[in-house]
């Protein structure tokens, strides 16, 4: 291909600065239209509170009658019955995230990252009652607001950054632009000081309205975690179990038998005293009758038969010395199951139905966009290094961190939000080689992207920075 002459070139520079001004005017018309929006809003409410005082008059002679008002509003409790809420912050956040630019799309992909939220005195006259309990959790539940999303236009498909532009349906991603900019993040409790809650893990940047706290709850919020419940009579509102079958007697009683023998197992009780004290026990109490009182009737049936039978061949089978052998096997099995139990999730009331299991898309677990490899110059290290943590020594003369609490965690927080790609798609395809700017914390950050790593070039103070543009 020929040099673009010099007469060529210019007509492009042109051409190219006509653009920036093309697209620097729509960003303002944008402004101003959302800003007229909002006041015409304002002069609505304004007028119709305003017609709303007003008594009625008398009517003057010819003269036509005045116009119809508008229907009164709708009371509180109805607009809730119809879905339509007045919200109030409860907080915002002071993040070390400062601009949208380089945040975490995800709250565990940079776990340093720390923030804090202070309860609102104006929702709550003692703000730290409303948090006397939260401190018995690990991990809370944040309901935020994306107030950052520009002129707030949404779209039925979107396309998530990690799918590098295919589409897919905006409820089945996390993306910001939704019909209600309603957001939700799983960070990580660290301490409460009075009215205010010490975060970690989050993805949330400075200034972020949050409308709702609530404690995470594994049992309740995991599905690994959680078991399937006893079914149901629908007709009495009671376990089938109390007066199911003597199959599905016969079946719980098993499932409960074997948890008992596992247990009994793992922990070195394989003598055939203790396992015969077990199975008599258990017997012992099959025998017992079961009553049901949604019904005012006494129901009493034996399961001997049945059980006799299972006893003797579990007897059988521990007199032939396999025992072992199951207990090792279904410990290998255990331990090389991807969907094997969690410790904590272990209870002592039988299981009445399969263990729940969660899927997601597999776009998320093999993605097109892969992780990236994040690397330090040596000035970068240097100036990284010069920062001190907010608990460090004071000196004047160096800059200093707010959240972070030493260089090497700032540069584990770097390499969190690097390696995930942070770019847009509009960035990873049209400027590829351009530089990418981000905050964090009092830092800023300027690196740029090869393939497949990317490379932090500088870190500067952000009062630095400011100073110098």
């Amino acid at each position: 291909m020929s040099p673009v002459c010099d007469c060529c070139g210019e007509h492009i520079n042109n051409l190219k600065q006509q653009v920036s001004v093309m697209r620097k005017e729509i960003k303002n018309l944008r402004q101003m239209l959302d800003s007229a929006v909002r006041a015409q809003r304002k002069h609505m409410i304004s007028i119709q509170s305003a017609v709303s005082k007003i008594g009625p008059c008398e009517p003057v002679k010819d003269q036509p009658p005045p116009p119809p008002l508008p229907p009164p509003a709708v009371s509180p409790q109805a607009a809730l019955e119809q879905g339509n809420i007045h919200t109030v912050p409860i907080g915002f956040i002071s993040s070390c995230f400062s601009v949208k630019n380089g945040t975490p799309r995800q709250p565990t992909i940079c776990g340093p990252s720390r923030a804090e939220l202070r309860i609102q005195q104006s929702v709550f006259n003692n703000p730290e009652h409303a948090l006397v309990g939260l401190e018995q959790y690990s991990h809370v539940w944040i309901i935020f607001v994306f107030h950052k999303n520009g002129h707030l236009s949404y779209k039925a498909k979107v396309k998530p950054p990690r799918l590098n532009g295919q589409r897919v349906g905006v409820y089945s991603t996390r993306s910001p632009h939704r019909p209600n900019a309603l957001g939700l993040t799983l960070a990580k409790l660290d301490k409460i000081v009075g009215d205010t809650i010490h975060l970690s893990d989050i993805d949330m940047i400075d200034g972020t309205p949050v409308l709702d706290i609530k404690p995470y709850i594994p049992e309740y919020d995991s599905p690994h975690t959680r078991m399937g419940s006893e079914p149901y009579d629908s007709n009495t509102g009671r376990p089938q179990a109390t007066a199911g079958s003597p199959e599905e007697s016969t079946d719980t009683f098993n499932l409960h038998k074997e948890s008992e023998e596992q247990s009994d197992l793992k922990s070195g009780r394989t003598d055939d005293d203790d396992l015969r004290r077990l199975l008599s026990r258990d017997k012992s109490e099959a025998d017992t009758p079961v009553t049901d009182s949604s019904q005012s009737v006494t129901a009493r049936f034996s399961l001997r038969k049945d059980l006799h039978n299972v006893l003797e061949e579990v007897k059988a089978y521990v007199n032939q010395g396999d025992l072992c052998q199951l207990s090792c096997a279904s410990e290998v099995q255990v331990s090389d199951s991807p969907k094997s139990k969690p410790p904590e999730s272990t209870v002592d009331h039988p299981c009445y139905g399969e263990e729940a299991y969660s899927t997601i898309a597999g776009w998320l677990r093999e993605p097109p966009v892969g992780s990236l490899e994040v690397r330090f110059t040596p000035n970068a290290e240097r100036q990284l290094a010069d920062f001190v943590p907010t608990s460090g020594a004071s000196e004047s003369d160096r800059p200093r961190f707010k959240f972070l609490r030493s260089p090497e965690e700032a540069a584990a927080a770097i390499r969190g939000v690097l390696s995930a790609d942070p770019r847009s798609i509009y960035r990873r395809t049209r400027c590829r080689d351009r530089l990418f700017f981000f905050t964090l914390d009092t830092a800023d950050i300027t690196c740029w992207f090869g393939q497949g790593f990317a490379e932090v070039l500088q870190v500067r103070p952000v009062e630095q920075h400011v100073a110098s543009m």
